[in-house]
């Protein structure tokens, strides 16, 4: 369900996910808006909670195992 095509990809919206949290809590004092739209678009990246996207990782290795 939470599986990527690849392992590439998976860990490419982790990363990006991983870049706007780490921004949005380097700038949490500024503007309380755009910290908050980060962490909103590192959610849509990583298509849920941190733990879905470790559960994905973990589906897309399987995958990959499997075939």
């Amino acid at each position: 369900m939470f599986a990527s095509r690849t392992i590439t990809a998976h860990l490419l919206r982790g990363g990006i996910a991983g870049v706007l949290i780490a921004w949005a809590l380097a700038h949490q004092s500024s503007n309380p808006a755009l910290p908050i739209s980060a962490i909103a678009l590192a959610i849509v990246a990583m298509r849920g909670c941190p733990m879905c996207w470790m559960l994905g990782l973990a589906e897309t290795i399987g995958d990959r195992i499997r075939l």
